[in-house]
């Protein structure tokens, strides 16, 4: 007779558990953009915790995290293949690891029948569980925060205020708890009280810092003009068919009084003391608009080795001097970790030919009238660290240069967009996320999106009344104390469980095996 505990049968169940886990980590993805099933990520993680609450021994709950975690890697990044092609797989594999602690929580502490106690601590300690993952993940050797739980939220209003006090990493501590307190309503019976009680407390949480939660005080408003010039066919001269595209959108503004223009990343394909020439364009361009723009230049310079990707600022009399170069690299995209071992990657996808170089420190840039502006290149923006040194550094606005040319029909578009509402929520100031291909979106101080979004199918140039405020919000001030809190409890849980190894007695020793005669 085949045994069964939680309901499985350890002789068959093995065979579907691993692909179940896999997709059941996959399922959160449906939350982020481009499906934007935000409601979705309350749930989504019910079936992986189902999963493993009732694996039958912490080596396959281990597994099984191990496999859910990579599903939902390939799941969120499945657009990164055309530049990572084969590698996508081993750094699903890598990084899904990292959920193997939160999986054995889960299994701990909202396995089997778990008491009031037990649930309790589980419904404080499994998000914090998940929150050291996305902590461990957002180091940008690994890849960098893409596709935080709490990201998924950045449409709503709730949402973006929690980010307001604690950035992404409340909304995820929250959004997990909700999905732990479905997890023992659906499967603990005993445990329906905490349940009950946690969704009571997020929700209590939530209404209370929307209605005692500092708000951005509107100060004034800045008019700011987004050039997308749309896609442009790869060739030799690609470089000067964007410039000039964007050169012609740009006139377009003229007598329409935008205070800024902002170009995409990689906007000017050469160095302007090396060309002069463009450095007259876009001279010209400011003095006819009469606002300073804000291009990107992608080039290897004359005066230093390697190639940059840096936000300059160009006024009606020439280049002001204020630059800024990219400091974090997407992997693989601008740069090919180790690559005298993994360089052959860029024969199998669109690796990066040549690794980009690293700017050494962030820059706020004075714009007439009084505005600091504080610049993001592409992938930054997904760093909450990045936007909050920029505003406590004095930026009363927010800008993200980017170009998704490469993923234009997949999910990147709409995923990297998004991401310039949590920044405006969490540190109360405007964003602009201006792309050369699209999305490009304007959101303003406390994540509210200005204006209409241009798609990836558009070409043109839009000027949106972006309002500036003043004050700060409590991420701005404490930074990311969830995180800090998470692990403090982690450590707290650990050192108890280490006390009682300890204060439990050590077995008997067996008595020696009784000596029989024979005869």
């Amino acid at each position: 007779m085949v045994s069964m505990r939680n309901g499985w049968s350890p002789r068959w169940s093995p065979g579907w558990r691993a692909p179940a886990a896999v997709g059941a980590g996959a399922l959160p993805a449906l939350a982020f953009p481009a499906p934007a099933l935000w409601w979705f990520a309350y749930v989504a993680l019910v079936p992986w915790m189902l999963l493993l609450r009732s694996a039958r021994t912490g080596r396959r709950a281990a597994l099984e995290g191990w496999l859910g975690g990579a599903g939902f890697i390939v799941a969120v990044h499945h657009w990164l293949l055309p530049s990572l092609h084969v590698f996508l797989v081993p750094m699903a594999a890598l990084l899904g690891l990292l959920w193997i602690p939160w999986a054995l929580l889960v299994r701990d502490l909202l396995g089997g029948h778990p008491a009031a106690r037990r649930a309790a601590a589980g419904l404080v300690l499994v998000p914090a569980g998940w929150l050291l993952s996305e902590l461990a993940r957002s180091w940008q050797g690994l890849g960098g925060p893409w596709g935080l739980l709490g990201a998924s939220q950045w449409q709503v209003p709730p949402a973006l205020r929690l980010a307001s006090v604690g950035g992404v990493w409340l909304v995820s501590l929250l959004v997990v708890a909700v999905n732990c307190a479905l997890v023992l309503l659906v499967a603990a019976p005993g445990a329906r009280l905490p349940a009950v009680a946690g969704v009571t407390g997020c929700a209590v949480l939530t209404g209370v810092v929307w209605l005692w939660a500092e708000r951005p005080e509107v100060s004034g408003r800045l008019r700011v003009a987004v050039v997308q010039p749309g896609l442009i066919a790869d060739g030799p001269d690609s470089a000067e068919r964007r410039f000039a595209a964007g050169e012609r959108l740009t006139r377009t503004l003229a007598g329409l009084g935008p205070d800024l223009v902002v170009w995409g990343e990689s906007s000017v394909g050469a160095d302007l003391a090396a060309r002069p020439d463009l450095a007259r364009r876009l001279t010209a361009l400011s003095a006819r608009i009469g606002a300073p723009l804000l291009v990107n230049v992608d080039a290897r310079g004359p005066d230093r080795p390697g190639i940059y990707k840096s936000s300059v600022l160009i006024g009606p009399e020439g280049p002001t001097g204020d630059r800024y170069d990219k400091m974090r690299l997407v992997p693989f995209g601008e740069y090919v970790p180790a690559r005298s071992l993994l360089g052959w990657a860029t024969s199998v996808g669109r690796a990066a030919g040549e690794d980009r170089m690293r700017g050494v420190a962030p820059a706020v840039m004075n714009l007439p009238g009084g505005v600091r502006l504080g610049p993001l290149v592409c992938f930054e923006s997904a760093f909450p660290d990045m936007s909050r040194r920029l505003t406590r550094d004095g930026a009363s606005l927010l800008v993200a240069q980017s170009a998704t040319s490469t993923f234009q029909d997949s999910w990147a578009p709409a995923q990297h967009a998004s991401l310039a509402a949590l920044r405006a929520a969490e540190d109360g100031r405007p964003m602009v996320h201006a792309t050369l291909t699209g999305v490009s979106v304007v959101h303003g101080p406390s994540g509210e999106p200005i204006g209409p979004a241009l798609p990836t199918s558009a070409s043109t140039a839009a000027v949106y009344e972006v309002p500036l405020a003043t004050g700060t919000t409590l991420y701005v001030r404490f930074g990311d104390w969830p995180v800090g809190a998470a692990l403090a409890v982690l450590v707290a849980y650990c050192a108890a469980r280490g006390a009682r190894s300890l204060r439990r007695p050590a077995p008997e020793p067996s008595p020696p095996p009784a000596r029989t005669a024979r005869g």
